[in-house]
């Protein structure tokens, strides 16, 4: 009996271990993006006023402790995003855009305009992003910033780091969309 009661705790902790969970929301803690293995290096909830917005998680190379260190590893990365509530297309890429714009020069946002009209079009003919909508945005350094809802793969790749640095400054910039959600995505959540 003794020994079933250490298999079973035992067992509890590797499930435990193999998942982050935020606001019932399950994000593995490893992932693959490319030729790219990837470790969840940190994970957090979207909030508006009272409303939980989505959950998120952010996947990395290796763990990154600050946002310069994030923007600056090499290889692939992923934004795996699930929504929590009902949101219409234009919403969430107006949030998008407006979480980049507060984050960039003018002259920043001229020299990204394309590629974020290009984003926003496939974001706007993917759908009204339901509850439970899977959104991911990874960066595959052979191809580019690659969307994909709820695993089908929209769009075309956009070509260019700084386009997918850009779309991570809206949650990990100077002006986060959410301060504590910066915090967890880094790894420092309370």
């Amino acid at each position: 009996m003794k020994h079933l009661l250490l298999v079973a705790v035992a067992a509890l902790s590797f499930n435990l271990a193999s998942a982050v969970e935020v606001a019932g929301v399950k994000f593995e803690d490893k992932s693959h993006v490319g030729s790219a293995d990837l470790v969840v290096n940190g994970a957090g909830l979207r909030k508006k006023a009272v409303f939980k917005v989505y959950a998120m998680a952010l996947y990395l190379p290796e763990k990154r402790g600050d946002a310069e260190a994030v923007f600056a590893v090499r290889g692939g990365k992923r934004v795996a995003i699930t929504l929590l509530r009902d949101l219409s297309a234009q919403q969430f890429v107006e949030a998008l855009q407006e979480g980049m714009a507060n984050n960039h020069s003018e002259a920043e946002m001229a020299g990204l305009k394309d590629r974020l009209k290009q984003f926003s079009d496939t974001m706007l003919a993917a759908g009204e992003p339901k509850t439970g909508t899977s959104v991911v945005i990874d960066w595959l350094p052979e191809s580019g910033t690659r969307l994909t809802v709820n695993g089908q793969v929209k769009g075309k790749d956009i070509a260019g780091e700084d386009f997918y640095r850009a779309l991570l400054k809206i949650w990990l910039g100077n002006k986060p969309v959410q301060e504590d959600l910066k915090q967890a995505l880094l790894g420092k959540a309370s």
